[in-house]
């Protein structure tokens, strides 16, 4: 969790500590930690372990996601414009490659798109992308067939947050290319395109 501001979180756990009515002692015995390691945790000396944080939250009565700085909330989704928006967001994070798969009649006798994420790409953040996806049809699957609860449910969303909250992105607008390069590059596109084709 390298990227996370454990300052941060360490006067997060505080705040709530105190709301809660613990004092330090308190806190480390309910965690089964020293005292010497709760105040590390509260002046962010040191890291605190995702099982840690989950650990904290139970026992100060809050989420992972709180006291890592992660707010799932902070995106309102009001209308199908920033849902889209999102999408647009997303082709431009590097690490992340994905594809639009679009089947529609004639050639196909249904209509349906999807975006899809190949798990075994050099990319650095697909095979995550992947294993997150797989394992939310799973929960989503438990929730329809009533296998499961929303409490549950809650959780695990709760603690996946948590988990790649540290997973820090970087987001790159692509450059204008100017009309001659953009020209190379697309005969260089096609000339593959080509060359995939009869090899085919």
């Amino acid at each position: 969790m390298n990227n996370l501001d454990y300052s941060a979180i360490g006067q997060r756990i505080k705040m709530l500590r105190k709301r809660k009515g613990l004092n330090q002692t308190q806190l480390a015995q309910q965690l089964n930690k020293s005292l010497r390691t709760i105040q590390k945790y509260e002046t962010g000396e040191i890291e605190v372990s995702i099982a840690v944080v989950k650990q904290i939250a139970d026992v100060l009565e809050t989420t992972s996601t709180y006291i890592l700085g992660y707010e799932a909330n902070t995106t309102q989704i009001k209308s199908l414009s920033d849902i889209m928006d999102f999408l647009f967001k997303l082709e431009t994070v590097s690490g992340i490659d994905f594809h639009v798969d679009v089947k529609k009649p004639p050639r196909s006798k249904e209509w349906m798109c999807s975006i899809s994420f190949d798990g075994k790409s050099l990319s650095d953040y697909n095979a995550d992308m992947c294993l997150f996806l797989e394992q939310w049809e799973e929960e989503r699957e438990n929730i329809r067939s009533f296998a499961s609860t929303q409490e549950a449910y809650k959780k695990w969303k709760e603690q996946t947050l948590a988990y790649y909250a540290a997973n820090a992105v970087e987001c790159i607008e692509p450059e204008e290319l100017d009309p001659d390069e953009r020209i190379r590059k697309r005969n260089e596109f096609l000339e593959n395109e080509y060359k995939n084709t009869e090899s085919k």
